[in-house]
This record gives structure tokens, C-alpha cells and sequence, in this order.
């Protein structure tokens, strides 16, 4: 099978983890992402200050402002979920933004990382409308006439299955077809006379697949816990 070069794949290979490292590089750079989120935890919680500098200045305001963004949606109760928002955002945008950098690529041009993350927003979804409703939770998905009841169960099983495809490969599809178009690019003009607008549209794209998975997640953590009409 053919193998691009990827940086930490072939580091892998060298200590003799070459199989492992050449069908797994979605999971080994997916590895370097978090560590990249633990490591830039770390060295922002110890230099947090009371008055805050530069640096703290741009993440509090970056932090405030997804918060805010998510609490407009959900009100208040929305910031018990909020550290899995965050979490999911940040780790979503470095993985699309490392597949730039020639010689890595993004976990989320692989199906598992997106499909792994659309589960834990299914099932998030659904634990937050059983601890705000309880039993009546299954109302959601009974419709407003009684007698309608067992086709809209059917109905809302199968829609609400369906976001986990629609999270799945919305991702997965848009950043899959950023890397293999910068890919071809790359191999047509060189690694430094790649187009700057496409890698800019990269960037874009990076950033707005990172904002769609959060907003949609927001909104069904948001239908969850309304009321069921």
C-alpha cells in the first residue's frame, strides 16, 4: 500500500512501529493534538494572573466569548456542558489546522475521530434530557397526539440516529476534501509555491467545521433540555 510522508509516521516507523504508525496516522496525530490541549492547559493555568496580561488578555476573551455565544442558545443552565463545548471546538480547530503543516495530517479527515465525537454529543444529548426531565424525557419523541405516538417514536429514533451521520460526515467530508485538494496542490507546485488563497480557504474551512460541530451540538444539548410541546 502506498503511504504519504508524514512526519511523526515515519519517526514511528524508525522505533520499529512502522505497520502501526502508517494505518493508525489519524490516531497518532490525534494523540499529538491532545497533547498539544494538555500541555497549553498546563502553561496557561500557571501563568494566569490577577491582572491579566497579553496572552491571558486574547484566551479570556476567546473562552468568554464562546460561553457567551453557547449561553445566548441554552441560558444559563447551558454552563454545565460548556467545558465538553470548549473542549470539543479547540480540539476540532487544532485538528483541522495541523493538516497545513506539510508533513502531518488532520485526525478529523478520518471517519473514527468524527464519528467518536458525534457519539459522545449523542449521547451527552440525551443524558442531559433525562437528568433535566427524567422519564418525561421520552416525550420528546412521542409527538403532540397520542395516537400518533408510536409513528413519531419511530420517526425521532431514526432522525436522532441521523445526526450522528450528519455530524459524522460533515466533518469528516469537508476537512477529507481540504486535505486531499491540498495534497494535489502541494504535489503540482511545490511545496512552496502552493496557492497562499487556498491555504488561506483551509484555514477558513478549519474554522468554520470547528464552529458548525459546536453550534450544532449546542442546539441539541439546547432541544434536550426544553420542554417537549
Amino acid at each position: 500500500m502506498e503511504h504519504h510522508y508524514y512526519f511523526l509516521v515515519e519517526i514511528l516507523s524508525g522505533l520499529g512501529l512502522g505497520h502501526f504508525a502508517h494505518e493508525a496516522a489519524h490516531v497518532i496525530h490525534s494523540w499529538l493534538v491532545m497533547i498539544i490541549l494538555i500541555i497549553g492547559s498546563l502553561l496557561l493555568v500557571k501563568g494566569l494572573h490577577m491582572i491579566p496580561r497579553k496572552g491571558q488578555n486574547v484566551i479570556e476573551v476567546v473562552i468568554q466569548s464562546l460561553e457567551n455565544f453557547m449561553v445566548e442558545i441554552t441560558g444559563p443552565e447551558g454552563r454545565t456542558f460548556f467545558p465538553f463545548i470548549a473542549t470539543i471546538f479547540f480540539y476540532i480547530l487544532i485538528s483541522n489546522l495541523i493538516g497545513l503543516i506539510p508533513g502531518f495530517v488532520s485526525p478529523t479527515a478520518n471517519v473514527n475521530p468524527t464519528l467518536s465525537m458525534a457519539l459522545c454529543t449523542f449521547v451527552l444529548t440525551h443524558a442531559i434530557g433525562i437528568k433535566h426531565h427524567g422519564v418525561k424525557y421520552i416525550k420528546h419523541f412521542l409527538g403532540p397526539m397520542p395516537i400518533l405516538a408510536p409513528l413519531m417514536l419511530v420517526i425521532e429514533v431514526i432522525g436522532h440516529l441521523a445526526r450522528v451521520m450528519s455530524l459524522t460526515m460533515r466533518l469528516f467530508g469537508n476537512i477529507f476534501g481540504k486535505e486531499k485538494l491540498l495534497g494535489i496542490l502541494f504535489g503540482l507546485a511545490g511545496l512552496y509555491l502552493a496557492p497562499l488563497p487556498v491555504l488561506f480557504l483551509g484555514i477558513l474551512v478549519s474554522f468554520i467545521q470547528a464552529v458548525v460541530f459546536m453550534l450544532l451540538s449546542i442546539m441539541y444539548f439546547a432541544g434536550a433540555m426544553e420542554e417537549a410541546h
